[in-house]
């Protein structure tokens, strides 16, 4: 989470010019040490332009999207230079800055956050009926769950939308949450997300449409937590007043929901986490209850030591009164994007009413949008100046629950990012998971709106080889798949990417380990130069099961659907799994696209390729 405990949040490149890439560098050379390039000159080298980001400067976690009941526009927001800045789309496809420049819309610098403002979600039909933020407003910092918590450095504020959403206005009053709950040594209070549950006012015996809120953190000593407050009052209480129902969510310190990776750690303390309800369709307030949130680990089981290390999992489960309080425990989790550097998501259901599904025609829904930080949480120092602008927002998301029936084995039985929904007589269960789905209008926008559409025949293949047709940019996207003969814990298929004579970025499945692989050990010229290109591989575990067939059993196909839009590629794969990375491919000549097969012989599906992409920001000019 990027947080001001170091913040400037890079208030010096307020410059925030737009300056296009320096025509002077040679792309078909190797690359320099970067950081001795003048500023501003690797501003479009590896600038996505189908992704959320601001004009300039760094972003954080996204936050405080809505839709706005006076216009229908969805508004995505994120952290960005000592507030929250944001943009309002019709299509999730095109956006528009909010204020010039990505401007914040709310700033750090009043009576309740001297010091920073965090994390915050918006009640669309706040005080007045208009848009109301509830934000964390610091106070003190440092502030990380390996330190003892100063009191006071974290509460929760209001402050009301105006002129569209430019301007968010604080309350003149103290904060409506001042404090973490009593006698609870906390690790961290912050990012709350409010929410309406039909499931909860049943359980909870409260009037029906009551607003709550989760707020993240954890207790020292313990493990982490979501703390669970409900809006106590009418409308003219003006959402000043907030009873605290206890620790809605807990986990044992540095615990994991599986031993074999499937979700990682539940770490010391919890971020940025969501509340919802999904069915197949999408969002459903009657639905199975879902969370996603960050984690904050260390590889020490238990003894709290400074760690830069992350996760962004979600979670289903189911809710109960224990003790008379509210408490959640989980029936399957997973991660929301297995890449290093992918954390920090917020969402919001999206109603079939606003501009965006009215356009599409798409039902109620929840849309995520991922962090993809551009330092790993600033701990690698990139060319922040040379750059003018750190990290992106991943393409929105479309969050449901998912089944897939199976065949009744081991593979199918494992405590994992799934459960058994159903038992059948045949020898099969139907498996129940969370599917996550690039939103279908992006989707659809990147194969309508395509400069060049090229098609590679399928075909088995033991070895590599090159396309027939490579992309002559690095935006694209394209859709594949691979079917495994058999189990191998040797083979590995998949593709190059962004492949060159002296570069290239492989994907890949491998059953040894179950895994989906962004290896990029030569992803970079500029690694030699620049030891900010980190080229360790990044991996998540995925499971091909074994599925019925006419012949009887066969293993699950590998789909994937992989974006690249610059310095970001992002893996999308069986619908429920997301593997996102940043790649500094430095050559020009760095475009094919190759197969790659080792240690086995796989098949082909037809491959199709959009080139192009769609400029997410046309109101930007040129970049």
């Amino acid at each position: 989470m990027l947080k001001p405990s170091l913040i400037a949040l890079l208030a010096e490149l307020t410059a925030g010019h737009i300056i296009p890439r320096q025509t002077d560098i040679d792309y078909s050379r190797a690359p320099p040490n970067l950081s001795t390039l003048a500023n501003n000159t690797l501003y479009s080298t590896w600038r996505p332009k189908s992704h959320v980001l601001p004009t300039y400067g760094q972003i954080g976690d996204p936050c405080m999207h809505y839709t706005d009941p006076a216009t229908g526009l969805f508004h995505v927001g994120y952290l960005h230079n000592s507030g929250i800045s944001g943009a309002t789309t019709d299509d999730l496809v095109t956006y528009t800055d909010v204020n010039v420049n990505s401007e914040p819309s709310i700033r750090a610098g009043g009576i309740n956050d001297p010091v920073a403002v965090f994390d915050g979600s918006v009640i669309e039909h706040g005080i007045n009926g208009t848009p109301t933020l509830l934000y964390t407003s610091v106070s003190y910092l440092p502030i990380h769950w390996s330190i003892p918590y100063t009191k006071g450095s974290e509460t929760q504020s209001l402050a009301i939308a105006r002129d569209g959403g430019r301007n968010f206005t604080k309350l003149a009053h103290g904060p409506v949450i001042p404090s973490p709950p009593f006698a609870v040594n906390v690790t961290a209070f912050r990012d709350p997300f409010v929410f309406q549950n039909p499931q909860m006012d049943s359980l909870l015996e409260k009037t029906n449409g009551t607003y709550y809120t989760i707020i993240s953190g954890g207790t020292h000593g313990t493990g982490p937590s979501m703390f669970l407050y409900a809006h106590y009052g009418d409308e003219s209480d003006n959402f000043q007043t907030w009873e605290y129902l206890g620790q809605w969510w807990h986990e044992a310190t540095n615990t994991t929901w599986s031993d074999a990776g499937w979700a990682g750690r539940w770490g010391f303390n919890f971020e940025v986490g969501n509340f919802f309800a999904l069915d197949q369709a999408g969002y459903n307030p009657s639905g199975e209850i879902f969370t996603t949130f960050g984690v904050e680990w260390s590889y020490a089981p238990v003894v709290p030591q400074v760690s830069g290390e992350h996760d962004m999992l979600w979670a289903a489960g189911k809710q109960s009164i224990v003790n008379g309080s509210l408490k959640f425990e989980p029936t399957m989790a997973g991660r929301l994007d297995a890449g290093r550097s992918a954390y920090a998501a917020a969402g919001k259901a999206v109603l079939s009413s606003s501009k965006a599904s009215q356009k599409s025609g798409a039902p109620d829904r929840f849309i995520s949008y991922v962090w993809l930080t551009g330092d790993y949480f600033e701990r690698v120092h990139t060319p922040k100046g040379q750059q003018n602008w750190t990290g992106s927002l991943l393409l929105p998301r479309e969050l449901s629950v998912g089944y897939i029936n199976v065949i009744d084995n081991d593979l199918a039985r494992e405590k994992a990012s799934w459960r058994v929904e159903t038992e059948h007589d045949n020898g099969t269960v139907t498996l129940a998971t969370m599917q996550q789905v690039i939103a279908r209008e992006p989707l659809a926008a990147f194969k309508s709106n395509t400069s060049t559409v090229m098609t590679q025949p399928g075909c088995i293949r033991s070895s590599g080889g090159t396309f027939e047709h490579s992309p002559k940019s690095k935006q694209y996207m394209f859709e594949a798949s691979i079917t495994f003969p058999k189990r191998s814990n040797t083979t590995k298929a998949g593709f190059e990417i962004l492949s060159g004579p002296h570069e290239t970025t492989k994907i890949y499945y491998q059953f040894s380990n179950e895994s989906v692989v962004i290896d990029k050990s030569n992803s970079s010229a500029a690694a030699s130069t620049n030891d900010w290109v980190l080229t360790d591989p990044e991996s998540g575990k995925l499971r091909l099961f074994d599925i019925p067939s006419a012949n009887g059993t066969e293993i699950e196909t590998l789909h994937l659907n992989v974006v690249v839009d610059g310095g970001i590629v992002e893996v999308h794969v069986n619908d429920r799994f997301a593997l996102s990375t940043w790649v500094w491919s430095w050559y020009e000549d760095s475009r094919n696209i190759r197969f790659m097969v080792e240690d086995g012989e796989v098949e082909f599906g037809e491959i199709t390729i959009w080139e192009g992409l769609v400029n997410a920001w046309p109101q930007r000019g040129a970049e």
